[in-house]
Parts: C-alpha cells; sequence; structure tokens
C-alpha cells in the first residue's frame, strides 16, 4: 500500500470522482489535472490534504503541487483511482475545452506566432536599416551631406549601397512578402500535422505564377489572370503578406489531413493521406478561403484603421497605450502581430506598431527609474539592470514580471506614460512600414518622415514614465527597498558581521554542516523575484532564482539522487548527507517542451557529489520555446543540520560560490 493512498483517495473524491477527470498527469511537483467541470473541485479541502501545499489554474490545467514525492503521489492516485494516466501534451489538450471561445484564440494564436517573431524581429531590422538606404535623402545634388537639403539618398549617390539595399530587400520579401509560408508550417506545427505539406500549401498561396497580392488593388478585374475550367473562373490572386488567408487555409488543411487518417488504411496511407488532404486544401484555399480570409483580415485591419483615424483617435490611441503592457502579461498581445501584418498589406504601413514600441520604452523608463532609485540595493539592481536594457530593446516580461508587478507602481506609472506617447504619436499619424523589434530601436521601423514626430513620443515615454516612477517611488519605498540592508539588522550587527547580500566569492566548507554552492553560474536572487507564483510564493519551500549564464547543473553538495523527471529532464531531486532535501528546477513550465533541449545525466538513488553533473540545457532552445531559463534552487526539506542560511545579490560561480549554509563559520575566501 503505497504511503499517499489515503490521501490520493481524497483528492479523487475532492476533484469531483474519476468521471471529472478528462486527463491527469504530473511534472516535477505538480499533478495536473484536465477537469470536465473545474467548479467541482474542492479548492479549500483539497489544499488541507497534508500531502497538499497549494494549488492553482493555469490556461484549463488545475494544478496541485505535491512537492518532491509528486511521483509517488501520482503513482498512488492512478492506483486508487482508476484513471489512466495521460502525457502533459494530452492534459494540455484536454485543459483547452475550459477555456472560452477567446482564450482558445488567443492561446493558438500566440503558439502560432511565437515561432514566427524571431524572422519579424530579423525582417523589421532588415527593413528599417533598408528605409535609411533607399528613403532618406541625406545629399544634394552637388554630392555635400544635408537632412535638412538634401534632395538625393545613400542608394541614389553610391552603387554600393544601391547594392545593399537591393540584397536586403530579399530578406524583407522573404519575411514579409512570404509570409503565409511560414504561418502554414507554424499552424501543421502546432496541430500535429505533415508539416512539409503546410509548407507546400504556404507555397502555392505566393506562387510567382499569381498575380501578387500586393498589385491586385491596381489592377483592373479585366486584367487578373484566372483559371478557366470551362463552367467556371477562378482569379489566380496571391495572397502576399495574409495573415488570416493562411491560418484558415492551414486549418482546413490540417482537418482534412486528420480525417484521411482516421479512414485510411495504413498501408495506402504515405499515397493516399497527403494527395487527398493537400489537393482538395489548395483548392479550397483559392476559391473559397482565401476570398474569405481576404474579406476577414480587410475588415480587422479597416476597423482598425478607422479607429486610428476616426475623430476619437486619441481616445482610441490613448486606451491602446494605456492597456497593452498588461495585455502582454495575459498573452493576448500576439493577436497585434496578426493586425500589423494585414494593416502593412493593406495600406503600407500600421500605426499600431509605434504604439506597441512606446509601451515597452515605457515600461523600460520605468525600470530604470526603480534602478536610480535602488541604485544601493544590489540584489535589486541584478533584476532592474537586465530588465530594463531588454525593455529597451523590446522585450517587456523580465520588467513585468520581475519588477513592475512587485511593486505595483512602476507598472502604472508605465501605462500611463505609454498612453501619453500612444496619444502623440498617432496625433502626427506616425506610422511603421512594418513589424519590428520594439523598444529604442523600434525607430528603426518607422517611415523616415515620420522620425521626428516618433522621436518626440519616445522623449514623453521616457520622461512621463521616468518622472512618474522616479517621484512616486521616493515616497512608496521603504529604506530596506532601497538599500537592500534592513535597518534594525545593521543597528544590532556587531562590528564587521556580514549580510547575506555580501561578497559570496566564498568557498565551500567541510565542518560537518551543509553547504550548497551554486549549481550554475549567473545572477542569484530570492525566490520571491522568480516569475512563478509557486516558486516565488515558497509553496515548495525557501530558496533562491539563479539567471543562468553556463548551460551545466552541477550538484550543489553530496548526495542521492531523490527524483528526477526522465521524460523531460528538466528538474533534479536531490537529498543530502545530513536528510536536507534540494529541488533543481530549470526554468518556468520548461516542463511543456517535452525534454526537447534537456538531458539528464543521473538516474533516481545514484549517488552524486558536489560539483557532479546533473543536467545540460539549451538556453537558445529554451528562449526559442518562449520560456524564461531561471533556475530555481529550493530547500524543500530540512535536515539533521537545521535551516539554511540563503545567500544572494551576487553574481555566482557554479560549483564554487557558496550560496546556502548551516555553518556560521563559513569563511570569505580573500
Amino acid at each position: 500500500m503505497g504511503k499517499f493512498r489515503d490521501d490520493a483517495q481524497a483528492l479523487l473524491a475532492l476533484v469531483g470522482g474519476a468521471d471529472n477527470i478528462s486527463a491527469v498527469s504530473h511534472c516535477m511537483t505538480r499533478m495536473r489535472f484536465a477537469l470536465v467541470d473545474p467548479k467541482k473541485a474542492d479548492i479549500d479541502g483539497i489544499e488541507d490534504l497534508p500531502s497538499v501545499k497549494g494549488s492553482f489554474t493555469q490556461a484549463g490545467q488545475f494544478q496541485v503541487i505535491i512537492g518532491n514525492a509528486v511521483a509517488d503521489f501520482y503513482a498512488d492516485f492512478i492506483d486508487v483511482s482508476g484513471v489512466s494516466g495521460g502525457s502533459k501534451d494530452q492534459v494540455k489538450a484536454a485543459a483547452r475545452s475550459n477555456q472560452n471561445v477567446a482564450q482558445k484564440v488567443m492561446s493558438n494564436l500566440g503558439e502560432i506566432f511565437a515561432p514566427i517573431i524571431p524572422a519579424f524581429i530579423c525582417g523589421g531590422l532588415v527593413l528599417g536599416f533598408r528605409n535609411v538606404i533607399t528613403s532618406v535623402p541625406m545629399f544634394t545634388e552637388a554630392g555635400g551631406f544635408s537632412l535638412d537639403a538634401g534632395t538625393l539618398t545613400p542608394a541614389d549617390v553610391s552603387q554600393f549601397w544601391a547594392g545593399i539595399g537591393s540584397f536586403l530587400w530579399l530578406i524583407g520579401e522573404a519575411v514579409f512578402h512570404l509570409l503565409p509560408v511560414g504561418i502554414c508550417w507554424s499552424v501543421t506545427r502546432k496541430m500535429g500535422t505533415t508539416q512539409m505539406l503546410g509548407i507546400v500549401l504556404g507555397l502555392t498561396l505566393v506562387s510567382p505564377q499569381l498575380l501578387n497580392g500586393f498589385a491586385v488593388a491596381d489592377t483592373p478585374a479585366k486584367d487578373i489572370p484566372v483559371w478557366d475550367f470551362g463552367f467556371a473562373q477562378v482569379q489566380m490572386i496571391g495572397y502576399q503578406g495574409q495573415v488570416i488567408t493562411a491560418i484558415l487555409a492551414a486549418f482546413v488543411l490540417v482537418y482534412l489531413e486528420r480525417g484521411i487518417k482516421r479512414i485510411c488504411p495504413e498501408v495506402v496511407s504515405m499515397i493516399v493521406v497527403p494527395v487527398f488532404s493537400l489537393v482538395p486544401a489548395v483548392f479550397l484555399a483559392h476559391v473559397i478561403v482565401g476570398p474569405i480570409g481576404w474579406w476577414i483580415g480587410d475588415a480587422i485591419a479597416a476597423a482598425v484603421y478607422a479607429g486610428l483615424f476616426s475623430p476619437l483617435r486619441l481616445l482610441f490611441a490613448a486606451l491602446f497605450g494605456f492597456l497593452y503592457a498588461p495585455v502582454v502579461m495575459t498573452g493576448l498581445h500576439h493577436m497585434t502581430n496578426a493586425i500589423d501584418t494585414q494593416l502593412v498589406t493593406a495600406y503600407g504601413g500600421t500605426l499600431l506598431w509605434p504604439m506597441i514600441a512606446l509601451s515597452n520604452i515605457a515600461q523600460g523608463s520605468a525600470v530604470l527609474a526603480m534602478s536610480v532609485l535602488q541604485r544601493r540595493n544590489e540584489r535589486a539592481q541584478q533584476v532592474n539592470v537586465p530588465a530594463c536594457i531588454s525593455c529597451y530593446l523590446g522585450v517587456t516580461e523580465p520588467a513585468l514580471f520581475g519588477v513592475s508587478l512587485k511593486y505595483k507602481f512602476p507598472l502604472i506609472c508605465g501605462m500611463i506614460a505609454s498612453a501619453c506617447a500612444a496619444m502623440f504619436s498617432v496625433g502626427f499619424s506616425v506610422e511603421a512600414a512594418s513589424i519590428g523589434v520594439g523598444g529604442l530601436p523600434g525607430i528603426l521601423s518607422i517611415k523616415p518622415p515620420f522620425w521626428l514626430a516618433f522621436a518626440g513620443a519616445m522623449l514623453i515615454s521616457i520622461g512621463v514614465s521616468f518622472a512618474l516612477t522616479y517621484v512616486i517611488g521616493r515616497r512608496r519605498l521603504t529604506p530596506t527597498q532601497r538599500t537592500g540592508a534592513d535597518p534594525a539588522a545593521i543597528a544590532t550587527a556587531p562590528a564587521g558581521a556580514a549580510t547575506s547580500a555580501d561578497s559570496p566569492a566564498e568557498s565551500p566548507v567541510e565542518d560537518g554542516s551543509v553547504t550548497l554552492t551554486a549549481p550554475v553560474s549567473g545572477a542569484v536572487v530570492p525566490i520571491e523575484e522568480m516569475p512563478d507564483e509557486v516558486f516565488a510564493k515558497k509553496t515548495l519551500g525557501d530558496g533562491v532564482a539563479i539567471t543562468p549564464s553556463t548551460e551545466d547543473v552541477l550538484a550543489p553538495a553530496d548526495g542521492t539522487v531523490l527524483v528526477t523527471m526522465a521524460d523531460t529532464g528538466h528538474a533534479v531531486g536531490l537529498t543530502l548527507t545530513d536528510g536536507t532535501q534540494v529541488l533543481i528546477h530549470v526554468g518556468i513550465d520548461t516542463v511543456a517542451m517535452g525534454g526537447e533541449g534537456f538531458t539528464c545525466h543521473v538516474a533516481r538513488k545514484d549517488r552524486v557529489t558536489r560539483g557532479q553533473p546533473l543536467i545540460s540545457f539549451d538556453r537558445a532552445a529554451i528562449a526559442k520555446a518562449g520560456k524564461s531559463d531561471q533556475v530555481a534552487v529550493i530547500i524543500t526539506s530540512e535536515g539533521e543540520a537545521g535551516p539554511l542560511d540563503l545567500r544572494s545579490g551576487f553574481d555566482a560561480v557554479a560549483g564554487e560560490t557558496v550560496i546556502a549554509t548551516t555553518s556560521s563559520e563559513a569563511t570569505v575566501d580573500a
């Protein structure tokens, strides 16, 4: 009989019984349920169970936090419930039934666009630089340089720059004109069907045999080529830059392929499935789906365009600018990629993208003000500085989750500044030629005639956000938050006593106490600053978070492997020699990667020594998956040596720097 059998039986009843469970799996610390009716779950009763450390719902999944022993608990739960265990993907798929239509649409859009965003960023920067070369008159007829009186661009006066401009269009065209290829591939990848068929479908939407979609508006109807089937004609129109059409066509292909696979004998599936899914999908894409998608895309773009040029345009801009940062935190901001792309396709530019870049700048400036206010707080600066740089380069999540949400007022100040800057930008009709990188480099995506106006909007975004945050922060931040030191502790500490944020360059001590060294190199911060609710609230125990600069997780002390995630390789639990239990978890929600980018070097019950490799991980793969690579080191259970003194607020070296010890005699290595 398993030791968790009683709690497992109780949990089964409290989640509504076996009939209320669509699927169940587990990760390193949590049971993950997809419930038929989430309202049947008795949250209070579940959290009163001795084995349960908490619960929450995320993306339609009901998650129950167990800790290192989750694998044993899961085995007992499957035994007493009779429910078949499922994979994490199965639970994730089942959990979608708990999302409303809007959540499902936004979730799907986010997953479709996430793999394409790096191409958007690259293409935007390339086209921005090309705009400077081919569109900014900075030379006079006499050959002199003049931004005021210039009539010739660098491409006009130099064959080299003319060649560069022509070459760069190769990349810009591939990213934005041939976008349907990437979208069709991404949809089939997400839906688990044949990706190559998605690529072929995308290519048929942008084939050079078709009239380029960007030329349709200027081409008389009689001059548009057609396929003539005798009884009917179909216009040979391309869908370059079209987002909605590509998404709809790709889903037609997906469902055709799935349907045919279900009825097709395996022996002929290699021939039948591709032919009878791709050919009808291409036909339907050009006859039905394409025109419908074009109309929907144009309607959405026209509605946004009307809002941006209506008498209420400033109100529209203020609302968008104010709400964009909170929308980013929900993941719904991916929808703007589709709208921006459609605006560029339909009108040759977008007023939406400049406001997004300005929102990035506003949030970055709020964090910059926090950095100035907390300049003597080394621990806070470990988060503030990289978060500010990230924001100014267009990635706001580290600032939003690591700083702004923690203190709240920087978020509001940034939102107000973003609204002001958005009103200024739309008031001057600042237009971007394409989607590009956000933040300060966003000016490269702006059409040259609007550079001066956008620079003014940037100054408003920076100035208002910084000033508001600084003024409010001077009143709101406590001395401890500003300096990182506890005044009472400083006043009573003996002369020469070291705080936990003092120089970390310590060597492991071996005096019978427990000493943990950093499992990875990088910036060490308190676990409360980790943007994951379970870790930050210390549900599993106290600890630290490390933003890694290396990709190998080393054992922080001698011990035995308590648990690993064999299928995902992203976490390891250890029992140290005194009984202390330590969980090392790489990344946030990296369980969803299914082991891609992770290699676990140990198995359960293996003996390990300090500095021995436990996990190797690929930071680039984690970033590509849209996840954080921050490493959590959690003390899930104290041993005989007693509680550990956790240390943070410095840069650690893997296997060398002490991050926790029970010894009061650990010395600083000069």
